[in-house]
């Protein structure tokens, strides 16, 4: 087909009225051309506004020079276009001073009366589409970046049609299907509020839109998926067309649910604090002078000190301080507070009326989510009863201390001034058995003299030893062997136990030595014997029996003996008393017991007695390991 335009078809189209018209006044650019070398045949107006060349020039050129066809979806478009005659797409529009814009094609092959073939192709500039498209993504990359950041659920409400668009936040947060099209209802969201919640809510909705207020918020109970509330704060925005329409409402659901426990907690807190019997004070620093000032005390300080909270609100703990306030205790104070430590002291305060009074104050600092200390926290408990009793008990003991030195000095005077007389007494009364007495009337009261002297002399001997085990506060322990210990007592001893008999097994094997002091420990283990000759069964032969175990505390010792026994339920009050007999044997002192058990405990030990009447007694001695 030749460059001309005077193809009598193609004339005849293009004097075709209702061709001419769509031709001429297209807001779309139209060029028409041959289909294979590309060369443009005609041009509308249109066509002429959007690339910058008059109609005339336009006719004088190929598509290739107006439309850049280097791109991928253009290659294709015009291979789509030799095997179907039709073809669209997007290409690069070069307009004549070089500009280039992107334009959307529609190229068709069409069929001329002659049976030539044109093609007709009808271009939009899109410049405009493309940078309003660029502007959404944007807003939509904003959005999602938004939504990212975010915890909140976004929604978008359609007020023509109360349709609800939710974003993913309504599945993260509160487990529904954000694609689930049954949510997708204002009648939905109604549904899902707590009922004592709802009326509100539909209310203070209804009149923001009514009054078309920019901005709705309410707070309520929101119905999850697992059939659990979720406190929320929904905000919302309206959006008002030109025209005073409104149009839709953009907002957010934000889960509140742990502040609302948190806010609960600190309620009750506040109301336990408030009522509590303990006096309860908050500090924080000031920062000007880095002073701790008070911002709350409890009802329990106002009874405490006398102060109302208006009194002390801003006002320093320095003003409850006063004469008799322990200064170094105060400066222990000032140090916790100063290193955010916690700190417990007891110091004399003074309340309003200037009474003093003993308070435990106990001192804590607030920590908060970063590390940093905000608060301090003392709780206080008036102690000035106690603190008097305490005085009054250290002033107690502190007296008997004194007595008990008293007594002790005496004793010794005592029993040292006594010795002396009666080492003379005793002297004069071997003078007897010197003499032959004829009266045998005097014989008898000299014989009782001396008997009761040598009785005397005994007492204040075992006075004297029992003063000594109670006066021993530094007694030194070393290792002692049980055996070399039974062994000694059985040789000074001898006499007595061959004259009777008396079978001694031990076993030691368990536990052969023990850190004890040895002369107790020989005293304890001669006043056993002794006591077993003394109280042995006639009729039978003593059998004294002596074993030793260990534990992870104790070294255990069991010494039993098949004697008269003791009747420990109607004695059991008396054992281990001084001066206490449970026979008629005069040999007896009611002594042996007491020294035992004093010696035992002076070293922290233990002794307990088992006995039947007549058959057997068992000591069980406890040393600690």
């Amino acid at each position: 087909m030749s460059k001309t335009t005077k193809n009598p078809k193609l004339m005849k189209n293009q004097n075709d009225s209702r061709f001419h018209a769509i031709f001429e006044n297209s807001f779309n650019a139209i060029l028409l051309g041959t289909p294979d070398d590309g060369l443009i045949l005609e041009a509308n107006a249109a066509a002429s506004k959007m690339f910058g060349y008059s109609i005339k020039e336009l006719r004088s050129l190929k598509r290739s020079s107006i439309f850049d066809i280097s791109n991928p979806e253009m290659i294709f478009a015009l291979k789509s276009m030799k095997k179907e005659g039709k073809a669209k797409g997007e290409i690069i529009g070069i307009r004549k001073n070089g500009e280039r814009f992107p334009c959307e094609f529609i190229s068709t092959n069409l069929k001329l009366d002659n049976s030539d073939i044109i093609t007709s192709t009808i271009l939009v500039d899109i410049t405009d589409r493309n940078i309003y498209n660029t502007k959404i993504q944007e807003s939509n990359n904003r959005y999602d970046i938004i939504e990212k950041a975010t915890n909140d659920t976004i929604w978008e409400l359609d007020y023509n049609t109360l349709n609800i668009i939710w974003n993913k936040g309504i599945s993260r947060a509160y487990g529904y299907n954000y694609n689930d099209e049954t949510i997708n209802h204002i009648s939905w969201w109604y549904s899902k509020i707590h009922p004592d919640d709802l009326q509100r809510v539909k209310l203070k909705a209804e009149k923001c839109l009514a009054n078309k207020e920019k901005r709705w918020e309410d707070e309520y109970r929101f119905l999850c998926a697992d059939n659990t509330y979720k406190y929320v704060l929904d905000k919302g925005y309206l959006i008002i067309n030109e025209n005073g329409m409104t149009q839709k409402m953009i907002g957010a659901m934000q889960d509140v649910t742990s502040q609302k426990n948190e806010e609960l907690r600190l309620k009750l807190l506040e109301s336990a604090i408030t009522n509590t019997s303990d006096s309860v004070v908050i500090t924080e620093q000031d920062a000007k002078t880095g002073n701790q000032l008070i911002i709350f005390v409890n009802n329990a300080f106002t009874e405490m000190t006398g102060y109302q909270m208006a009194e002390v609100i801003g006002k320093s703990i320095r003003m409850f301080i006063g004469p008799k306030t322990d200064k170094k205790e105060f400066q222990k104070i000032n140090k916790a507070i100063l290193n955010k430590k916690e700190c417990e002291t007891e110091i004399i305060n003074y309340k309003k009326n200037g009474e003093e009074f003993w308070v435990n104050m106990s001192i804590s600092p607030v920590i908060n989510k970063i590390g940093n200390t905000t608060h301090f926290i003392t709780i206080e408990k008036d102690v000035t009863e106690r603190k008097h009793r305490e005085i009054e008990k250290e002033l107690m003991i502190s007296e008997l201390s004194q007595n008990v030195k008293d007594l002790k000095q005496f004793s010794y005077v005592t029993s040292h001034n006594l010795r002396a007389p009666i080492a003379n007494l005793l002297g004069l009364t071997s003078l007897i058995d010197h003499y032959k007495i004829p009266d045998k009337t005097l014989k008898q009261l000299l014989d009782g003299i001396k008997k009761s002297a040598h009785m005397f002399d005994d007492t204040i001997k075992d006075l004297t030893k029992v003063l000594i085990i109670k006066d021993q506060t530094n007694i030194v322990k070393e290792k002692i062997s049980f055996t070399e210990i039974t062994n000694k007592v059985i040789s000074q001893l001898s006499i007595s136990l061959n004259k009777n008999d008396i079978k001694v097994d031990f076993n030691y094997k368990q536990a052969p030595e023990v850190n004890f002091t040895s002369a107790y420990l020989e005293s304890v283990f001669q006043n056993l014997f002794t006591n077993s000759i003394k109280y042995k069964s006639p009729n039978r032969k003593l059998k004294i029996n002596i074993s030793t175990i260990t534990t992870n505390d104790f070294i255990i010792l069991k010494y039993k003996d098949n004697g008269i026994g003791i009747d420990t339920e109607r004695y059991k009050e008396k054992l281990f008393k001084l001066y206490q007999r449970f026979h008629d044997n005069p040999d007896g002192k009611g002594l042996g017991l007491y020294l035992i058990k004093s010696q035992i405990m002076a070293l922290g030990g233990t002794i307990d007695i088992e006995s039947k009447v007549d058959i057997s007694t068992t000591f069980t001695i406890k040393f600690k390991k």
